[in-house]
């Protein structure tokens, strides 16, 4: 019934700014096309260190970015011109292409009152046929946003298909992506049709066939299994997962199913070649010197 289950590891998004990485894993580097995913927060420091939590401008292609808050508000900046504030229950929706580079700055003091600031971010691989497609960048508000309740459950779909929800966010394959919150001993069942499930907890405690699971941990569940979710106490979940892309090569920021766009994306970056935010172009993440290779990232056979 469970493929996997993967704990969140530490990652600094920079200094002084630690976040939960979810995805990739050494034995599940995809749930359907989502490559990528980290939990930060809640966060709550000083207003003098608010600096030390900017993400600086940096690089990505063949995937999209998908920002989406708890709490708090980060300003996004990126190569097109684009500055947003994105708050909570928004969609902002990054396609980097061919290749795009944004900031990600806490600016508002406020952000941080009470340890407020909590995000997820998710990548999502594109298929082949997209992966040069031209960057782009889309923010869909709340009301744009289908949500669903029944007794002891609350969800809002961020984007695809799922549970017979559907909105006007642009993807690039199927795949669905949802914010569910339960109630303490509340039932709940993965949608139908998608090749790859997976359930992230963000917040609380589930059971699945008689096993717990907490707070920070990713369920992969078996393709065509129909598990059933209890919460054990308000548990605040994640769904995500689509079909497969095939394989993928990661490195830094960079995805793609070629390994040799990745080394011309790392030059691209030093020579460059892909614009730096016209709004933040003072500064910049450098390529990292990490000499490896990039690594390919794909989906194993399920385990027993």
């Amino acid at each position: 019934m469970l493929d996997l289950v993967i704990s969140a590891r530490p990652a600094a998004l920079s200094p002084g700014f630690d976040v939960k990485r979810i995805l990739p894993f050494r034995e599940r580097r995809m749930v359907g096309p989502f490559i990528f995913m980290d939990h930060a927060g809640p966060v709550g420091v000083p207003a003098a260190q608010l600096p030390n939590l900017d993400v600086l401008p940096h690089p990505h292609i063949g995937l999209s970015t998908v920002s989406y808050l708890f709490g708090g508000q980060v300003t996004h900046r990126d190569s097109l011109g684009v500055e947003q504030i994105i708050r909570p229950g928004e969609v902002n929706w990054m396609t980097a292409g061919s290749g795009i580079a944004h900031s990600e700055r806490f600016e508002d003091p406020a952000t941080l009152a009470g340890g407020q600031l909590e995000m997820i971010q998710t990548w999502v691989a594109l298929p082949e046929a997209d992966e040069e497609t031209a960057p782009a960048f889309d923010n869909y508000q709340p009301e744009q946003l289908p949500i669903f309740t029944e007794p002891g459950v609350w969800m809002r779909l961020i984007a695809g298909e799922a549970y017979g929800l559907r909105n006007a966010v642009k993807t690039h394959s199927p795949l669905f992506y949802l914010h569910v919150v339960l109630e303490s001993g509340t039932r709940f069942g993965l949608p139908q049709g998608h090749q790859e499930r997976g359930a992230y907890v963000a917040k609380g405690s589930v059971e699945v066939a008689g096993r717990f699971y907490s707070a920070g941990q990713l369920l992969v569940f078996t393709p065509g299994q129909d598990p059933v979710i209890v919460a054990r106490e308000a548990t605040t979940l994640m769904l995500l997962g689509g079909e497969q892309l095939g394989p993928r090569f990661i490195w830094w920021n960079f995805v793609s199913s070629r390994r040799e766009r990745i080394e011309q994306a790392k030059a691209d970056w030093q020579a460059g070649r892909i614009l730096l935010p016209p709004n933040d172009n003072a500064e910049f993440v450098p390529l990292p010197q990490d000499k490896s290779r990039p690594a390919a990232s794909a989906a194993p056979e399920p385990l027993s």
